[in-house]
């Protein structure tokens, strides 16, 4: 926040990327020349920032902002943006924008240019020269930190005109585009916050900052299984509460980071040897803020308990109970175990049981649009990947929307997309040519002219174009109609909206699916994820993790709490493999690292890689292992089979991720996280993280190297979920036509033969009667 802002109440929520500036791509940007700095900023200062302050700067992208693509302006005067906020332990000193640009080269100087707007107030204005027109721009300006509030809204405004006589107000010759690598910097100052708990989860987490979550978590001494279970009750409530974000989480035994958030848990006297935070020995499950000892203006969250029982019974007070809590420290008294949690009832996920409203889905202000040119309307959602649709393929959607009646017929639209795949068209009618239904036409009569036309629509949305995360889009287009010269005026008064009350349906769907499936794991945390809390969820660890061991674990709980949207607070941890007889009733999730590399050899009959000391092998497949499966359209797309092995030598710091069934149980799965190194599990958990490289993660085996992941083989070897009797019989004969024809003659043969045996005795009873 700004100095200015520190007063005032803090603004209402906003989602910092729920409105994207999302438009049609544009080329690459190029390399502008920047301008000169000031000698005073040349060494990268921003404006307002005191040579040697306590505070710091960052940078942050419009792709971080949630411009997934580069923003299009067009018209005379085209408009699109991004929102930031400013952490609440915070005090903005500096701002710069370094916005790199082109616009149309047929645009008159004289009565163009491109305004910067900050919450609506200007902050630059951008000259379009012609000799400079077509061609990849960059411009450094300074925003005065005065403009700057809570939460932020960044604006790119074209005024543009082509010719000085009468335009054409939607002509081809008005653009202007702004790349989404454009980049904000803020220079900020620390804000000491006092502490009190009722801030939770502020300061550690703001949901004003776009950038990625990372929160250090400190063991007071080295952790068992009880308290790493209790990390990663802390972990899962952090990673539900990053969101698009995401959160990593560096860890470390008995030593603070210097600087920064930081949340420790303890065991009695533990919290005392951490030096400095001066905090008395539990009497019970607690939770406390304290002041960092390094670090004035940073916080420590303490977790702590007299044995492992307390210390998960604080962490699971933290993490379902946060938004109770007040002081510098909470004792809990009394904790109630909340009810064990149903199979797909994940928070993030739609409910199987009923349609689910957009209104659950998105706020309300989110599902409006004005102008000719208006964004997209979007509205998130999240599926289980193991929705069967081999009968019902469509998920039917009952859309409720109204907007500004035409003035006479034209082509006006709402196009309807998933995933920016294309699903419809509905064309928006003029007054005069309205057929309503009878419900519309009292809605007409009663609602004052001028008012939106309400419209309802039934359509269905086709399984296979949804993945994990999905989006559907809404996009207003209005036919824009040329009435001449000096006659085409925009009355830019056109509005749409989606109404919260429309709503998507995914009742009646079975669960069924072929595992292994890392793309499911990956995306969606499954099979782990069915159940929100991860009571069926084992994790191991080696018997004596190491500090990557621990981050990957906690890395991976957050990526769990991060799909569900809810903490991992069942889940339990094994230390080494002695105990994995005894878990046979629950997925496994293990990190193959340091002691647990064995089971690489125990299970190397069930795996397609092996690694060793100085040798790797690797099953591979081909394009041939398509051919066979060409009868079956499921299969033909996704399996490939292994065709070939191969075995060398390397010191490379490679991880590999791999799925399997259960050696222990029929039904349950196996995902292995393994490296030699303790760099390649750093490498599989930033793939995890990275948009770009997650996508890549699927079959039952893939290699991460670096920045690179190779899926090599998609083996399906066993199936998760249940069917009717009734569905299964004729599912398992389309997946075996063989067995089909078989029984089909088997079905023959045998009416046949009854058939036979029915004629027969029926003869014999003619000639017994015909010998009467």
């Amino acid at each position: 926040m700004t100095a200015a802002s520190m007063a005032r109440p803090a603004a209402p929520a906003l989602l910092l990327a729920a409105l994207l500036a999302m438009a049609a791509p544009a080329s690459a940007q190029g390399a502008p020349t920047p301008r000169a700095l000031p000698a005073a900023q040349a060494e990268g200062q921003l404006p307002g920032q005191t040579q040697g302050a306590p505070g710091r700067s960052y940078k942050v992208t419009f792709r971080q902002l949630g411009a997934v693509f580069p923003m299009q302006l067009h018209g005379v005067q085209g408009s699109s943006g991004v929102q930031f906020g400013v952490r609440s332990d915070e005090v903005v000193t500096g701002a710069r924008l370094h916005l790199n640009y082109a616009y149309s080269p047929a645009l008159i100087p004289s009565l163009s240019h491109i305004r910067v707007l900050v919450n609506e107030q200007v902050v630059a204005t951008i000259p379009v020269p012609n000799e400079q027109g077509g061609q990849n721009l960059q411009r450094v300006i300074d925003i005065p930190p005065r403009v700057i509030g809570e939460f932020n809204r960044l604006n790119i405004e074209l005024i543009g005109h082509y010719t000085m006589e009468c335009e054409d107000p939607a002509h081809s010759s008005l653009w202007a585009n702004v790349g989404n690598d454009s980049v904000l910097e803020l220079a900020v100052n620390p804000l000491a916050l006092p502490n009190d708990l009722a801030f939770l989860p502020e300061p550690f987490f703001d949901r004003r900052d776009a950038r990625q979550l990372v929160m250090p978590i400190v063991f007071a001494r080295p952790p068992d299984a009880a308290q790493l279970e209790a990390a990663g009750t802390v972990s899962s409530w952090f990673g539900a509460l990053a969101g698009f974000r995401g959160a990593s989480f560096p860890t470390s035994i008995g030593q603070l980071p210097l600087r920064g958030h930081a949340v420790v848990l303890a065991l009695g006297t533990g919290v005392q040897e951490l030096g400095g935070l001066g905090l008395p020995t539990p009497t019970g499950p607690t939770i406390t803020m304290a002041t960092h000892p390094s670090d004035p203006a940073s916080k420590v969250l303490v977790i702590s308990g007299r044995d492992a029982a307390e210390l998960k019974r604080a962490a699971a007070s933290l993490a379902l109970g946060s938004a109770a809590l007040s002081g510098p420290s909470a004792t809990i008294a009394a904790f109630k175990d909340t009810e064990p949690r149903q199979p797909y009832d994940a928070p993030n996920w739609l409910s199987r049981e009923r349609p689910v409203k957009f209104g659950e889905l998105v706020d309300a202000d989110m599902l409006s649009v004005s102008g000719y040119s208006p964004d997209l309307i979007r509205v998130n959602f999240q599926v289980p990947p193991d929705l069967f649709g081999w009968r019902k393929r469509d998920i039917p959607v009952r859309l409720k929307y109204r907007y500004t009646a035409r003035p006479a017929a034209d082509k006006s639209t709402l196009n309807i997309n998933v995933n920016q795949q294309f699903l419809r068209s509905l064309p928006l009618r003029a007054i005069s040519h309205a057929k309503p239904s009878r419900i519309e036409g009292w809605l007409n009569q009663a609602l004052p002219a001028g008012d939106l036309l309400p419209a309802e629509d039934l359509f269905k949305v086709p399984l296979f174009k949804l993945t994990a995360r999905n989006q559907l889009q809404f996009h207003y287009y209005h036919d824009v109609v040329k009435e001449g010269a000096c006659k085409d005026v925009l009355l830019d008064n056109v509005r749409g909206t989606v109404e919260p009350d429309s709503t998507i349906d995914i009742t009646g769907f079975s669960h069924f699916m072929a595992m292994p499936d890392l793309a499911a794991f990956a995306n969606s945390g499954f099979p782990f994820s069915r159940l929100a809390d991860l009571s069926q969820t084992a994790v191991v660890l080696p018997a004596r993790p190491e500090a990557a061991d621990y981050s990957a674990y906690l890395l991976l709980m957050g990526l769990m709490g991060n799909v569900t949207g809810y903490p991992a607070h069942a889940a339990t941890v094994a230390l080494g493999t002695e105990l994995l007889p005894q878990l046979a009733d629950k997925d496994l999730l293990v990190l193959a690292t340091g002691g647990n590399v064995q089971l690489l050899t125990q299970w190397a009959d069930r795996l397609p890689f092996s690694l060793k000391e100085g040798a790797k092998g690797f099953r591979l497949s081909d394009y041939a292992s398509h051919l066979f499966n060409w009868f079956d359209p499921d299969e033909r797309d996704r399996v490939r089979r292994a065709r070939s092995e191969i075995v060398f030598s390397s010191s490379s710091s490679d991880a590999v991720i791999a799925g399997l069934e259960s050696p222990y149980q029929k039904g349950r799965s196996v995902v292995l996280l393994a490296s030699h190194q303790a760099a390649g599990l750093q490498q599989a958990m930033d793939a995890l993280l990275d948009p770009d490289l997650l996508k890549r993660i699927q079959g039952s085996a893939a290699v991460v190297r670096g920045k690179q992941v190779s899926s090599l083989l998609a083996e399906p070897a066993y199936y998760v979920g249940r069917l009717d009797p009734f569905t299964y019989v004729q599912w398992w004969l389309s997946r075996n036509p063989l067995s089909m024809v078989l029984l089909g003659v088997t079905g023959a043969l045998l009416v046949g033969f009854l058939l036979y045996i029915a004629l027969r005795a029926r003869a014999r009873a003619r000639l017994r009667m015909q010998h009467k």
